[in-house]
């Protein structure tokens, strides 16, 4: 070890093992300032005496500050909560090590602030970076400067900080080895943090499950400052944070995570269909065949409107995406034998890597490089855009009428930049557990479903008469999938479905089981009673946060 690395190390080292016992000193310590003083002010003053380092005002940024704005808008992804009626933090915190984060949490504690973690900003609702409650100042730890990616192939794993993005992890684990992935979104600039503590599925969850499923270790610091591993914080707390939902445990430094093998090439198939070219007959047969395709075989439907390159006139085309773990040739065949009427092609077909899928996936074009991985502010769907969003999950076929009716919905004003998009679920999902995390969407889905619409800059002062139609949509779909209760996928945030009471520092039970039912089914029960061990007063909190027995 080089000298300039043993002295990081040691400083993160003394950091890190001092610090509870620089809490206690400070407990005693008559640091706090008068009832006159700025929260902002306050806040600093209460960072520099808990870090031991006047510097860290360096990485705070309060609404005087020059960069605020920037750096609060630098990695929000939907724009509905940008606008200058959003609540915005008191300060952001952008840590370099934990003994920040530690400060951090110490401070807001002390001064009666909410908390909120940001690692990409991915949250539907916005709650990683802003807030429903008016009146409560709230403190955005912003986790862009923890994204390390430490790869160890003969153990065929890597330890992940959780601010960086899925696409710093691919395209590390890519850079290292052709034949290794890891079996997560596509969504490039989705924040590891979030997308881990939600599930996280993507094209390879029909093989090896979800994201959180192939987590191995983590490290968390919890509402008393500690930095916890696996064996140290237990393993309730460990199941908890592996999909329970961001925000309401503590805050996930990093993560070891599970590699997966793949081959040199894989495949990704792209087929669209119109109303006129039998459109709905194929997406009414895929919802009897997508689930029971081989493991390696994943398969989506991408529905919109659009206008018809042969007469102009407006109509719905349905998309079918398909990324299987093996060659054209391979694939071919077990298409042929078990979806022949969509009568996939050699040339709807092409062959690349892991990582460069994708890249295709997200920028729908060839020939990039994987460099595009490292664009944090790429813009992609479900980025940089105001959208409202919500899930769902089929457990039997929906008739052909009904979809007819759906399409319907897609001809409305409102939905001219709508996507509903139908993932198969099945294959190793069937057997895993409901409560082997607490993502309990496993056995008997046939598919997910959701649902987008997304509007521009100027037509945001109409926002609701989207939000409604996504509403109506919402409600037209109600006998046909999921229910008691209807299931809805955390990572795919909805605050229609139900939200805590802000002003209720302990939270609620009785109103958060509304929700919490519907993301975790029974297993929320257990998530409650992690969340009572481990935070009893509900430091950590949002609208869709668990919370404490009483």
């Amino acid at each position: 070890m080089c000298p300039e690395t043993k002295s990081v190390f040691f400083s993160h080292f003394v950091a890190i093992t001092m610090f509870p016992f620089l809490l206690v000193l400070l407990l005693s310590f008559p640091w706090k300032l008068g009832a006159s003083t700025q929260p902002a002010e306050e806040f600093l003053h209460c960072l520099s005496l808990a870090s031991r380092n006047s510097s860290i005002a360096k990485l705070v940024y309060t609404r005087h500050s020059f960069s605020y704005s920037s750096v609060l808008n630098s990695s929000a992804q939907n724009f509905r909560f940008t606008t200058p009626s959003t609540p915005t933090p008191l300060a952001i915190v952008t840590p370099l090590h934990p003994s920040h984060l530690q400060a951090t949490v110490y401070c807001c504690r002390k001064l009666g602030l909410q908390l909120r973690t940001r690692s990409g900003g991915h949250d539907f609702e916005g709650l990683s970076y802003a807030s429903t409650a008016y009146a409560t100042p709230f403190v955005v730890i912003d986790l862009v400067n923890l994204r390390s990616v430490e790869i160890n192939v003969e153990q065929g794993t890597v330890w992940v900080e959780s601010g960086a993005t899925l696409g710093e992890l691919y395209y590390g684990i890519a850079r290292t080895s052709r034949s290794l992935a890891f079996p997560a979104g596509i969504g490039h600039t989705i924040g590891v943090g979030g997308h881990l503590s939600g599930g996280g599925y993507g094209s390879m969850f029909r093989k090896y499950g979800l994201a959180a499923d192939n987590v191995i270790d983590a490290r968390l610091i919890d509402v008393k400052g500690r930095i916890l591993e696996r064996k140290s914080m237990g393993e309730d707390l460990f199941w908890a944070i592996r999909g329970g939902g961001g925000g309401s445990f503590g805050i996930v430094l990093a993560w070891k995570l599970k590699l997966v093998r793949v081959p040199a090439n894989l495949t990704s198939c792209s087929v669209t269909k119109t109303l006129q070219q039998n459109a709905t007959s194929l997406v009414h047969r895929w919802q009897s065949i997508g689930h029971k395709l081989p493991k390696e075989i994943h398969t989506s439907f991408a529905i919109s409107r659009v206008n018809s390159s042969e007469d102009g006139k407006m109509t719905v085309q349905a998309t079918l995406g398909s990324v299987f773990l093996g060659s054209t040739s391979e694939l071919l065949p077990l298409m042929g034998d078990n979806f022949p009427e969509l009568g996939l092609r050699k040339e709807d077909c092409m062959e690349m890597s892991w990582a460069e899928i994708v890249v295709l996936a997200t920028q729908f074009r060839t020939g990039l490089p994987l460099e595009t991985l490292l664009n944090r502010t790429q813009v992609s769907p479900l980025s940089k855009s105001f959208f409202k969003a919500k899930s769902d999950f089929v457990q039997q076929p929906i008739p052909e009428p009904a979809l007819e009716g759906l399409w319907r919905k897609l001809y409305e004003e409102e939905a001219k930049s709508a996507t509903i998009v139908f993932v198969a679920y099945g294959g190793i999902m069937d057997e895993i557990p409901e409560t082997e995390s607490p993502s309990p969407h496993r056995a008997g889905n046939l598919y997910t479903v959701l649902y987008v619409v997304d509007w521009g800059e100027d037509e945001n002062v109409n926002s609701e008469k989207y939000i409604n139609w996504m509403r109506r949509v919402y409600d037209y779909m109600t006998p046909y999938v999921s229910k008691s209760p209807r299931e809805a996928y955390v990572n795919y945030r909805d605050l229609d479905i139900g939200a805590n009471d802000m002003n209720n520092e302990k939270g609620s039970y009785a109103e958060a089981k509304i929700w919490g039912r519907k993301y975790f089914k029974n297993n929320f029960d257990r998530l409650v009673q992690v969340k009572t061990r481990v935070d009893p007063g509900n430091f950590f909190r949002h609208e869709q946060s668990i919370p404490p027995l009483p």
